[in-house]
């Protein structure tokens, strides 16, 4: 078990076993730091080696086609996976690093909830979130490590859906098309309608748009505006432990 970090209740330490002797690997990866809108997403995944996946790779080199076709072969080849999120709010409250970790927290509780105990979970980067198995960081471990691989395509496609969701309540941001990171378009659009609910306060862009102009709210209820991704695609395979 990875020991606590008393400064941080999100992050832990490396005490990790030799990858080779690990029957159950689970691979952690998230999507979204760098975004000014949305949730940041994180999915862990034990693979099948017996149902092996080709052309898993690293989520950001890979066309939004391939992401989706690759989504669902994790999906129904891998032994088990589940995705997870850190709320807007979340962020803002702990910082997008450990609220990142949160998320991956949450992706890995949500794996052994279903039965699915990891033997080691592997993350990708230089740090490890906090959780009730060995773990270790591999930097650049989502071109590295097959699982990681897996788990960076599923957070991935699961944020990007959900910021196409989040564009059909607020299509003046042009989420459709940068999916919450800061390009020009969406600044563009920040300075002339304000942030959204949906945005983080916390990064510097939203911050001095909302200095500007008032909290742009869509024709939605106060509920929908506060509560979980719409989409809530924090599902797990059913697969019981071997």
């Amino acid at each position: 078990m990875a020991r606590r970090n008393a400064a941080s209740p999100q992050m832990g330490l490396d005490l990790a076993p030799a990858a080779s002797s690990v029957q159950r690997l689970c691979g952690v990866d998230e999507a979204g730091r760098g975004p000014l809108a949305g949730p940041v997403y994180a999915a862990a995944v034990v693979l099948d080696p017996k149902r092996p996946i080709r052309g898993l790779a690293d989520s950001k080199i890979l066309t939004a086609a391939k992401r989706e076709a690759l989504y669902e072969k994790i999906c129904e080849r891998a032994l088990g996976w589940h995705i997870a999120f850190a709320t807007v709010e979340e962020i803002d409250t702990l910082n997008i690093l450990h609220a990142s970790m949160l998320a991956m927290q949450r992706a890995v509780q949500g794996l052994a909830a279903s039965g699915l105990a990891p033997d080691l979970v592997q993350v990708d980067g230089n740090r490890c979130p906090q959780v009730a198995f060995p773990v270790e960081a591999i930097v650049k471990g989502d071109a590295l490590v097959k699982a990681i691989s897996a788990a960076s395509i599923l957070a991935k496609v699961a944020r990007d859906r959900e910021l196409m969701v989040l564009h059909e309540t607020y299509p003046q941001y042009g989420f459709d098309s940068h999916a919450g990171y800061p390009t020009p378009q969406h600044l563009a659009a920040l300075a002339q309608f304000g942030a959204s609910p949906h945005h983080r306060r916390s990064f510097a862009p939203v911050r001095e748009a909302l200095a500007q102009r008032p909290m742009f709210i869509a024709m939605t209820t106060a509920a929908e505006t506060t509560q979980s991704p719409a989409s809530l695609p924090a599902t797990v395979t059913a697969a019981a432990a071997q």
